[in-house]
């Protein structure tokens, strides 16, 4: 008898697929969320019993799918789903956390057992890192990007503490960013009419700094206002970006908060769809 159930995440980016053969197995894979029939007939073809769909292109999908998926509710997926993959990882689940799901936008979600509320979001995410990194260096794809940002420093882009104030003036480091893209800004006035700055390595670090670091601050001031103390990270622009996942984990630590980073997070939502669908 197969017992295979499938699980798909349809975002305004990706669609993510999470696949439960009869062994047990978790297989999981994403394509373009455009490649509607393309997905369709890969889920015809592996016979599932059941398909649970979840996301914000998840009605486009529903009419190309047999059996008819369970469709489930995105925030109630990605709960479900980050539990598992905490549980995986040898993480207490039960303990209360803010999800945070950085997609092509993102969104902070407070989990506690089996209960999820949204706490709030914003529209930085994977689609700002792919859309201004294809404005500003050419970049065509996520890995060609995250290659690139690991290549460069921001140190002449963004406008640092350490440029404005002298050592030990005030309580912030150095490093810290006192105006993303400001340096760029001083730069170009000493620069002459027809004058480009085209070093797309820094471009590069500097978006994904501008990225993470409001990511990272939004969501430490939306924790505050909960009795969460983990801040767990998932979403698909992480994938394959070590450079922003050290940037959220680094900045929430900082601010006073365990931060934790789901393996195979970016595919939360479809293996909460599967749950859903299995129980």
């Amino acid at each position: 008898m197969n017992r295979t159930v499938i699980g798909i995440d349809v975002g305004a980016t990706l669609a993510k697929l999470a696949v439960r053969g009869p062994d047990g197995n978790l297989e999981c894979s994403f394509w373009p969320s455009t490649e509607t029939e393309i997905l369709a007939d890969r889920v015809r073809a592996l016979t599932p019993e059941g398909v649970g769909l979840t996301g914000c292109g998840a009605h486009r999908l529903k009419p190309h799918l047999s059996p008819t998926p369970q469709t489930i509710v995105e925030f109630e997926a990605w709960a479900s789903g980050s539990r598992e993959l905490l549980d995986r990882q040898g993480v207490n689940p039960d303990s209360p956390y803010v999800l945070v799901s950085v997609g092509t936008g993102t969104s902070m979600l407070l989990v506690v057992g089996d209960e999820v509320r949204r706490l709030g979001g914003t529209a930085l995410g994977g689609g700002t890192l792919l859309g201004l990194g294809f404005a500003l260096t050419g970049c065509q794809s996520h890995s060609e990007f995250c290659s690139l940002a690991e290549q460069g420093g921001r140190g002449e882009v963004d406008l640092l503490v350490q440029d404005i104030y002298p050592p030990d003036e005030i309580e912030l480091p150095g490093e810290a960013t006192a105006a993303s893209f400001g340096g760029l800004a001083r730069m170009a006035s000493q620069m002459g009419k027809d004058s480009r700055y085209d070093q797309s390595a820094p471009l590069a670090a500097a978006v994904t700094q501008l990225v993470g670091e409001n990511v990272a601050l939004l969501t430490a001031a939306l924790a505050e206002k909960t009795s969460a103390q983990r801040i767990v990270f998932g979403g698909s622009s992480l994938e394959g970006h070590p450079h922003l996942q050290g940037l959220l984990a680094g900045i929430t630590t900082a601010l006073g908060f365990e931060a934790i980073l789901l393996d195979r997070g970016g595919y939360a939502g479809a293996i909460g769809a599967l749950s859903h669908s299995a129980s």
